[in-house]
Parts: C-alpha cells; structure tokens; sequence
C-alpha cells in the first residue's frame, strides 16, 4: 500500500516525464492487482471462519 500511495503522489505532482509516469501507471496497476487478490484471499478465509464458527454454535 505505502507503495502504491508513493507513486500516485509522483504522478498526481505532475512532475514526472512521461515514461517515468507510464512506468509508475504499470506498476500501480500491478500492485493495485496484488492488492485486491490478498483482500479477496482474507473475504474468503474470514467466510470460511464464520461459517465454521456459524456451525460450531449450532452444533452446542
């Protein structure tokens, strides 16, 4: 994330050459991926723990 914030700050000041701005648009779109895989990782273990803990009372 530190890093993401880091280029978006670069290109939002403006003051980058334009392939140094490509550059910073490719790897901001590659982190921005990473990102959403790991958050749509933990939805998917937290559904898996609320289920289990769904049926863990319903079992007592």
């Amino acid at each position: 994330m530190a890093e993401l914030e880091q280029l978006l700050a670069g290109m939002e000041a403006g003051q980058l050459p334009l392939d140094q701005l490509l550059e910073s648009y490719r790897r901001g779109a590659e982190l921005l991926g990473f990102c959403r895989a790991k958050l749509q990782a933990v939805e998917q273990q937290v559904k898996v723990l609320e289920g289990e803990g769904l049926k863990q009372w319903g079992d007592s």
